[in-house]
């Protein structure tokens, strides 16, 4: 039994690892393909039929370009770094409910790597780790420019997460739980806690985009002003591994956002239709799919729409806007559950 049950979680977890990488990979692809769409030009249209293998050509141009540690580096943290934020990028799938229980030959399969009561804590403890392998990298490159960004990233992230926790705060209230398969069991059918949430939904989703460090908040990087930021120094798949940690980052983020305030892997009248549990747990996981593809491509939409901020601007919104207004959305919440 114990056998078995290993077996099931290292499968569970190899495909979770798996389709993690595949929509780090294509997010890619489908970046250049969004701004060549919102700026009228074709994008990557040579390797392969529509471009489709332009992802795989840069993963190879990646692995096999030269490795550079400069002279004046950490060698040992110089690789740590990259390697810690591709870590701490793919464990906050762990908790994610991606369905329900699947029947297999009488015995119930969970499509949850683990559900732990604590599942929203252990998230906010992974993404808080996450900043860590930005900071080591940044300081270990023995550039200037690299360690500016370092700091931008662990100040930006240490802010926008005290609103992020606030929001989630007034989730908690509503939900009284912090089990992941427990809040997305909740919201069966249609009541997702974006109806319940609107406010504090918002304020997540623009936490979601400074801890991503995604544009309009990706002055980590700023190009224009710090060359590259934290990663300038590195090359070859050093630099994959910070990139690649950031569409896996914008992935798990649009997976919890899914899963938190529009419903998980639950739809509209899905005990209605009538079919077996297998079928609609599969309808179920493809839905939720489709509504992270749909919070990835708002995230690379804001991208080429929306400019850049200055930092004192990002960091007035962190402070003097979101924590305010995540507090007021607190307070707001204990009145109505008190009235009702």
């Amino acid at each position: 039994m114990e056998t078995a049950f290993i077996i099931e979680k290292f499968i569970l977890v190899t495909a979770v690892f798996a389709i993690s990488l595949l929509i780090a990979m294509y997010s890619t692809y489908a970046e250049r393909k969004v701004a060549a769409f919102l700026q009228d030009r074709v994008g990557p249209n040579r390797a392969g039929p529509f471009g489709l293998l332009q992802p795989l050509a840069d993963g190879a141009k990646m692995f096999f370009k030269e490795e550079i540690i400069p002279a004046q580096a950490s060698k040992i943290l110089f690789i740590v770094g990259p390697s810690l934020a591709m870590l701490t990028a793919c464990m906050g799938s762990a908790v994610i409910p991606w369905g329900q229980d699947l029947e297999i030959a009488g015995k119930k399969i969970s499509l949850q790597v683990t559900d732990i009561n604590v599942g929203l804590l252990y998230i906010f403890g992974v993404v808080s780790l996450g900043v860590f392998g930005v900071m080591i990298g940044g300081w270990a490159s023995n550039n200037k420019y690299s360690l500016m960004g370092a700091i931008r990233a662990a100040s930006q992230n240490i802010s926008y997460e005290i609103a992020m926790g606030l929001s989630i705060i007034a989730l908690l209230m509503v939900t009284g739980t912090l089990s992941m398969k427990e809040i997305a069991a909740q919201q069966s059918g249609f009541h997702w806690n974006i109806f319940y949430q609107p406010l504090g939904f918002l304020i997540f989703l623009i936490c979601a985009f400074a801890e991503t460090n995604r544009t309009p908040f990706d002055l980590p990087e700023c190009e224009t002003e710090l060359i590259g930021g934290y990663h300038t120094e590195y090359s070859s798949m050093k630099l994959g591994f910070y990139l690649f940690a950031e569409y896996i980052n914008m992935f798990v983020s649009s997976a919890v956002m899914a899963t938190l305030y529009f419903g998980g892997y639950n739809f509209p009248f899905m005990n209605d239709l009538g079919f077996s549990a297998n079928v609609i747990t599969i309808i179920g996981t493809v839905g939720l799919f489709i509504k992270i593809i749909c919070f990835i491509f708002f995230f690379m939409w804001v991208r080429w729409t929306i400019p850049r901020f200055r930092y004192d601007q990002l960091m007035n919104l962190g402070w003097k806007v979101l924590i305010p207004l995540a507090i007021a959305n607190i307070v707001l919440t204990g009145v109505v559950l008190s009235l009702t």
